[in-house]
């Protein structure tokens, strides 16, 4: 496809955020947007991540739109096949599936004083309203391992997963122990004939308890949508209560660490690997790991657990930081993604400035959304509105009722709508000042939560999901410029 297309919004992503807030676009009347999707299908993280065991570690019934229930989820936790299913099938019934450019990755985007021009592999979009939906988890971070684009056989990063990757029967090593990597060792476990795990840094795990829906449960929800409702608001209620121990607040945070610690205990009986799977950090600081697998398949004899990071690769041989050595036929990444420091945002050109260096001191955003010097510009799933906690699905829904206010207020207004410098920059001040004393920052840890450069944290928000919803929700116009808005620069 070629030529300029013109429409009033553009969304870049198919996930979870772009969908959202085209569904919501669409039942309200709206038919004048297009979503962007540099790939062959919907469902972003969830058609990006397909190895073996990969399921979401919040509970399917909070993980789903509010306004579009699904009753019938299989499990407890959803496998990822299934979430995308579901995405897949909203975009479909939705109405926005037509909507959806593919293979449309966006090149370029430039404000031009009036609008936003994005070159795209699949042609030119001109729209008066740019919404950044690329998320968070899109770009594989690769270690830089000296040797590793040498590595004799194949090596796979968990988000890039070929099915026909050879692990049957073969010695297979895996580098990372976060959730991704707990997710694929169980599975890997069965199939390797030796598997390695090269962990930098232990990580803090406690049970998942998972279990499939039974047939009478799902019949019930179906029956009764006021029941799954109830079902969903007590899943909520309780992840809510996790923010008391991220808080670093008693009992709460002495309360998980003795959890996360008997879970140990209980399903290891080596007291050395109990030793070498011990964290040295607060919990909570890093993401904490839901499984109920992994121990028991780091504790089988054909499982080596190496407690120092990869640092070297030789040939086929894996060199460990302790020295020790590993010869290897498959090697798979579970090292997660460019969380904090998002290679789009070099693509992205505001009045004067690219989105990158708008943001070299860390991401930033007034309501988590939108940003000074990007004028008609939002951006979902971006800085400060993740959750360490709960559901990041309650937060994209909260940014999409905000940015369906500025585009009510926008349809009145005599200009484009652009945040002030000032309020973006108070915004940011109370986001550090109530993320200065939590686990994320005073936990002893680095994370992928923090910005490495500046030592912020930049990709949760520090407090609850309704704090998040009380502060985001509504559009107020009084923060912006000009004649769109009621501040002053």
């Amino acid at each position: 496809m070629s030529g300029t297309t013109d429409v009033e919004v553009a969304i870049v992503g198919a996930g979870f955020a772009g969908l959202g807030l085209a569904i919501r676009l669409r039942r309200q009347g709206h038919r004048d947007f297009l979503l962007l999707e540099r790939a062959d299908d919907v469902g972003g993280t969830w058609r990006d991540n397909r190895y073996p065991g990969v399921a979401c570690d919040v509970p399917s019934h909070l993980y789903s739109f509010s306004f579009r229930p699904a009753p019938d989820w299989s499990r407890v936790y959803a496998p990822g096949a299934e979430i995308q299913q579901y995405l897949r099938t909203a975009a479909v019934e939705e109405g926005v599936a037509g909507h959806v450019r593919f293979g449309a990755e966006m090149r370029e985007a430039r404000w031009t004083g009036r609008g936003w021009e994005l070159r795209t592999d699949a042609g030119t979009v001109r729209a008066r309203v740019l919404v950044l939906a690329a998320g968070r988890l899109t770009e594989p971070r690769v270690p830089a391992v000296p040797g590793l684009d040498t590595f004799d056989g194949p090596v796979v990063h968990t988000a890039r997963w070929d099915p026909a990757t050879p692990v049957d029967g073969q010695r297979v090593g895996v580098v990372g122990t976060g959730a991704s990597a707990a997710q694929i060792v169980p599975q890997l476990a069965d199939r390797a004939r030796e598997l390695v795990v090269l962990q930098r840094t232990p990580t803090w795990v406690v049970p998942r308890g998972d279990r499939a829906y039974t047939a009478e449960e799902r019949a019930r929800f179906t029956r009764d949508p006021l029941a799954a409702r109830r079902h969903r608001e007590d899943i909520f209620d309780e992840a809510e209560r996790g923010i008391a121990a991220r808080r670093r607040l008693r009992p709460a945070i002495d309360e998980l660490r003795a959890r996360a610690r008997a879970h140990l205990e209980a399903q290891v009986g080596d007291p050395d690997l109990r030793r070498r799977l011990s964290p040295g950090y607060e919990i909570g600081c890093k993401r904490i790991v839901l499984s109920d697998e992994l121990y028991p398949a780091l504790d089988r004899p054909h499982v080596t657990v190496e407690d120092s990071a990869l640092v070297a690769v030789e040939g086929s041989t894996a060199v460990a930081g302790s020295g020790r050595r590993h010869d290897l036929d498959v090697l798979v990444l579970a090292t997660g993604f460019h969380s904090t420091r998002q290679p789009y945002a070099e693509r992205v050109h505001g009045r004067t400035a690219t989105l990158a260096r708008h943001w070299s001191d860390g991401m930033s955003a007034y309501a988590s959304t939108a940003v000074h010097g990007f004028p008609n510009m939002f951006v979902l799933d971006g800085p400060n509105a993740s959750l360490g906690h709960n559901s990041a699905v309650y937060m994209i829904e909260t940014q999409i009722d905000y940015v369906l206010g500025a585009l009510a207020h926008l349809d009145t207004a005599r200009g484009p709508l652009e945040v002030s410098a000032a309020a973006e920059r108070a915004y940011v001040r109370d986001v550090d000042r109530a993320a200065r004393d939590t686990v994320w920052l005073r936990g002893g840890c680095r994370s992928w939560y923090v910005d490495e450069a500046s030592g912020r944290l930049t990709l949760l928000w520090p407090g609850s999901a309704r704090s998040f919803r009380e502060r985001n929700a509504e559009f107020d116009p009084r923060p912006y410029l000009g004649t769109a808005g009621a501040a002053s620069a």
